[in-house]
């Protein structure tokens, strides 16, 4: 292997999402410099693209492998908090549909005032597959008073024919573009809600083997038995965390072998239920857990009344949590499909749902 180029070399995009081919760009720079600046910011955030999640990408597919490298996903706030030298002309980051000019003049204030101590060195290069490369080189060369030398990387795309937007717009068609650890996001996720002995458990293990995929047990109900019936705040707690980190947990494996879909047998919706219902003091944290997004809620109508098990409560409470499900669901906005009868008909109902939804 030919030694490095560069001394300090810069990558700079959206990477929402952090696609194969983003990452065969940054492959390329990784081998042409000692050290390397990857840079990834956005305003407005695109849809499920979050900072947090963009970084959890960059942390999982780009730090991890090269020691050499330093990859940064950043917002406003982040911004904010790191400036201490003079603030940005607007004080804001430009939007994305700002021209050239704009975005390449902030670039080269982000990379004096804010994060000059994540070079090693002054950038040399910059690594990009966009027409816009030669231009942006030209303008840090200005501001950094050093040549920056524009490093073109298959801007026909002939090795990940994809781009981000193409994405977004249909994940699902392009998910073999996407590395497990991201595909693992944007995998589409079925929640089952309804209250005690709607046939939740049954259809959760229903819908998998009808789509040859894990589905995510109740972590509460297991809990409950763990600690013999009784729950405290925390307890709720520690569910709702529980259970979100069982369902990222399987979606990983899923993205892994190829998956396009996951079911959750509940979600932090049901336990922050259980919290409002009891008067718990654990509700008002809840709040957070219960927002967490799926692609498709069904809620399981409870139209076989109440088979009991040992562990569930009577008729009366099954009833309130239906009607406080349902309410809960209206309130956040969400349009559940509501499915009845036989389980068969129940994974009709779901599957000709996702079908439809493409």
């Amino acid at each position: 292997m030919s030694p490095p180029r560069f001394k300090q070399g810069l990558v700079v995009g959206k990477f929402s999402p952090l696609h194969l081919g983003h990452e065969f760009l940054i492959e390329q720079a990784a081998q042409a410099c000692q050290h390397l600046l990857v840079l990834g910011y956005s305003q407005p955030e695109l849809p499920g693209c979050g900072r947090q999640r963009r970084q959890r990408w960059l942390d999982a597919r780009i730090n991890t492998r090269y020691a050499h490298l330093q990859a940064i996903a950043i917002d406003e706030a982040w911004v904010q908090q790191r400036c201490t030298a003079a603030g940005w002309p607007h004080r804001t980051m430009p939007p994305n549909d700002a021209d050239d000019a704009t975005h390449q003049r902030y670039l080269a204030w982000l990379l004096t005032s804010v994060l000059s101590a994540e070079c090693a060195h002054p950038i040399e290069a910059l690594f990009c597959s966009e027409p816009w490369g030669p231009a942006c080189a030209a303008m840090l060369s200005a501001a950094l008073g050093a040549l920056v030398q524009p490093v073109l990387v298959d801007v026909a795309r002939a090795a990940h024919p994809i781009s981000a937007s193409r994405i977004r717009a249909e994940p699902a068609a392009h998910a073999h573009h996407l590395a497990p650890e991201v595909w693992a996001d944007w995998l589409p996720r079925v929640v089952l809600l309804g209250g005690e002995s709607t046939g939740k458990t049954t259809l959760a293990q229903a819908l998998a083997q009808a789509l040859h995929t894990e589905w995510v047990p109740e972590f509460g109900r297991h809990w409950w038995e763990q600690r013999g019936g009784h729950l405290g705040p925390d307890d709720l707690l520690h569910i709702a965390h529980e259970q979100c980190r069982l369902e990222d947990d399987a979606a990983l494996r899923v993205a892994r072998a190829g998956g396009r879909v996951l079911v959750c047998d509940t979600s932090p919706l049901t336990t922050l239920g259980y919290a409002e219902l009891d008067n718990s003091p654990a509700a008002k944290a809840l709040r957070h857990w219960a927002l967490r997004p799926y692609a498709l809620t069904v809620l399981c109508e409870p139209d076989f009344g109440l088979v009991q098990d040992g562990t569930r409560r009577d008729l009366a409470w099954q009833q309130r949590q239906q009607a406080w499900t349902q309410q809960a669901l209206a309130e956040c906005g969400i349009q559940a499909l509501k499915v009845s009868g036989r389980v068969e008909a129940r994974v009709a109902t779901v599957l000709a749902a996702l079908q439809h939804s493409g």
